[in-house]
């Protein structure tokens, strides 16, 4: 986790980094350019939240390596073969990804339409989907099925 940390730390410093930038360029831009006078300011704003996400981002990842054992990826003197073998179960047949997509191209279509009834039938899917998705190995036939 702490490669992860680090990649979002950068990537904030480098948004921050243009965030101010961008302050500075729209401020010495002739009116012409740009279209008014000073600063953009809604630029600069949502440079700085975007950058503030990524160090919270950054932060959580971080915490979150210090709870844990370093993996391979974060010692530099890890082998390639200890990053071998199982990363996880992943379901081989599931239908259900497919309901989440479509219930959520629905609820997007509505939105796109302002037809609120729409979004609503999206929206209630997608939770009808998502739940279908998450408790999958836990009901029918492939009861206890995961391993």
């Amino acid at each position: 986790m702490k490669s992860e940390g680090r990649l979002f730390f950068v990537l904030a410093l480098f948004v921050f980094a243009m965030s101010a930038l961008y302050g500075w360029w729209t401020s010495v831009a002739p009116r012409e350019q740009t279209g008014h006078e000073g600063v953009e300011w809604i630029g600069v704003v949502a440079l700085i939240l975007s950058g503030l996400l990524l160090t919270m981002i950054g932060s959580a990842l971080w915490l979150i390596s210090r709870r844990i054992e370093p993996r391979p990826e974060d010692r530099p003197e890890a082998e390639i073969h200890e990053g071998a073998g199982d990363l996880g179960f992943f379901s081989p047949g599931s239908y259900w990804p497919i309901g989440i997509a479509l219930s959520a191209a629905t609820a997007s279509i509505g939105l796109a339409f302002d037809q609120w009834w729409l979004v609503a039938v999206g929206l209630v899917s997608v939770i009808v989907a998502t739940c279908g998705l998450m408790f999958e190995y836990y009901t029918g036939s492939r009861r206890g099925a995961e391993h």
